[in-house]
């Protein structure tokens, strides 16, 4: 997987003079992922399941976040569809949520996600990957800094996230989150400033659209 959940805790590293095990990259937190696509019916009945669709639909319609996410993927060429682009599923207890950039979808953890503010940080978390795929060359399988890079929110959670979907110790994590740090930090886009509430989020999200607005009339 591309990107570690939100609230993804700290995974277990591979420690230097052991034998270590393949990197699956992640995947074993998202069992679902190699399963067949259940029927629609099955799985309506299942209440993490609606759950989570509610929650996933709240979030697109009102959280200005993932508005403007979304809106600034559909203006690189990367329209975000719903249905084809969020996956509700079943996760390994230690993630929330995660950015399969081999299907260009967004992995919800519908057995982790309880609450709409969870729902809301997942998302807008997942979406900031989404976005990175979109616009930029990110090697996410290979280059470790380049996935550190892409967590650059906050020092520690970016390490734990790390951690938890890739197979190197912890001193490694640490050295390629510092080696980025500063220069992702300090990438704004697509939001142009660091929104610190809802308030700022929709101040960003009206300045996007007038923006695009102000270049279509050049």
């Amino acid at each position: 997987m591309a990107g570690g959940g939100e609230a993804a805790a700290e995974g277990k590293a591979a420690e230097g003079g052991e034998e270590e095990e393949e990197d699956d990259f992640g995947y074993r937190l998202f069992p679902d992922r190699n399963k067949k696509p259940q029927s629609f019916l099955v799985r309506s009945l299942f209440t993490f399941h609606n759950r989570c669709q509610l929650m996933l639909r709240m979030t697109l319609d009102t959280n200005p976040y993932a508005q403007l996410l979304l809106e600034a993927m559909k203006q690189s060429g990367c329209t975000v569809f719903n249905d084809r682009h969020f996956s509700c599923e079943n996760c390994d207890g230690c993630v929330s949520g995660g950015f399969d950039s081999a299907t260009s979808q967004i992995v919800l953890c519908q057995n982790n996600i309880r609450h709409q503010s969870h729902m809301n940080r997942v998302v807008t978390h997942e979406l900031i990957h989404a976005f990175d795929h979109c616009r930029a060359h990110v090697d996410w399988f290979n280059n470790v800094k380049h996935l550190a890079c892409s967590e650059a929110c906050v020092r520690d959670r970016a390490i734990r996230s790390i951690l938890a979907v890739r197979k190197v110790s912890k001193e490694m994590a640490e050295k390629a989150v510092d080696e980025v740090f500063d220069a992702c930090f300090n990438d704004l886009e697509p939001f142009g400033r660091i929104p610190h509430s809802k308030t700022d989020a929709k101040r960003a999200y009206r300045d996007f659209q007038n923006r695009d607005r102000y270049n279509a009339n050049l």
